[in-house]
């Protein structure tokens, strides 16, 4: 797996061949031991991009883009930015059709988007927060995931590239669709050596906890496989938004509008990722200082 994803990145491969090899590996499903291979073939092709000294805390992948709900995550990470929690995001635009993706969201909220890996370290150092598109730092893998209308499917570069931890940072938190990819994930990132990984099905397949549901998580911590259920936050599903519009997000940040479920989802999700990256020992404890977070934030972080 190693040596054919080098032969990828290096563009030693014909258009055939790698429309091929991505497709039956993802009828096949790949293994841990690919993902492995995939990951450390990857790691040295982004070598001369990210230092061992990026300043991230926390690796945000965010592939899916939102359908349903609005992608409440990027307020959950904008919020723990703002308690000095440093974070980089990173994702891919446009691949599926009738969604909203993080990059463009982002944009319109006025939150910059870092064009060179060392712009994403001067934007996390000031603001504790930098989001950075696949195509700054590996435009191969950038060009595969835009085949997806081509071939149909996703290919296995969606797995790759949300366990693929580019800047190196001690905690890993990313969300999954398909639940059967939770443990491939989780087996993946201790083969890895990760220290700290969460991985969970969230809404529409980003790192985003779904309040209406309960939740799974299966981390790492220490090198030790953990598994996690949170319980739903509300009582009844919910059904999804009439209109997906950035403005609402920025109004809702800005406290002019409320949505309960919006809310939830936001608490929701901080509160995995401050348990994850050891702040609070218990769900309760984490609950409590996410709605505290939220309570807090900086209004004037979202034009």
């Amino acid at each position: 797996a190693c040596t054919a994803l080098t032969l990828i990145l290096e563009h030693k491969v014909e258009p055939v061949q790698l429309g091929a090899f991505m497709m039956l590996l993802r009828v096949k499903e790949e293994s841990p031991e690919e993902l492995v291979g995939f990951i450390k073939a990857t790691r040295r092709h982004l070598n001369a991009f990210f230092p061992s000294d990026f300043p991230s805390q926390v690796d945000w992948p965010s592939y899916s883009g939102k359908h349903k709900h609005h992608p409440w995550y990027l307020l959950a990470a904008l919020a723990l930015a703002d308690q000095g929690i440093k974070i980089f995001m990173h994702g891919a635009a446009g691949h599926t059709q009738g969604r909203l993706y993080s990059e463009e969201v982002l944009a319109q909220l006025g939150i910059p988007i870092s064009s060179t890996v060392a712009a994403a370290a001067v934007d996390i150092e000031k603001n504790n927060f930098a989001f950075s598109p696949l195509r700054t730092f590996c435009p191969v893998l950038h060009d595969i995931i835009d085949l997806r209308n081509t071939l149909g499917l996703r290919s296995p570069v969606h797995t790759l590239v949300r366990l693929l931890n580019p800047s190196q940072s001690a905690h890993l938190v990313t969300g999954i669709f398909h639940p059967s990819y939770r443990p491939l994930h989780q087996q993946a990132g201790l083969q890895l050596g990760y220290p700290s990984m969460a991985v969970f099905k969230g809404e529409a397949g980003e790192a985003e906890r779904k309040p209406d549901a309960r939740c799974l998580v299966q981390a790492i911590n220490n090198g030790r496989l953990m598994d996690e259920e949170w319980p739903a936050l509300m009582r009844e599903r919910q059904a999804k938004a009439q209109s997906l519009t950035v403005p609402h997000l920025a109004e809702f940040w800005q406290g002019k509008v409320n949505d309960d479920y919006g809310e939830q989802a936001v608490i929701g999700t901080m509160a995995i990722i401050l348990k994850q990256i050891n702040q609070y020992e218990n769900q309760a404890d984490a609950m409590e200082a996410a709605q505290e977070y939220w309570a807090q934030r900086n209004l004037s972080t979202i034009s």
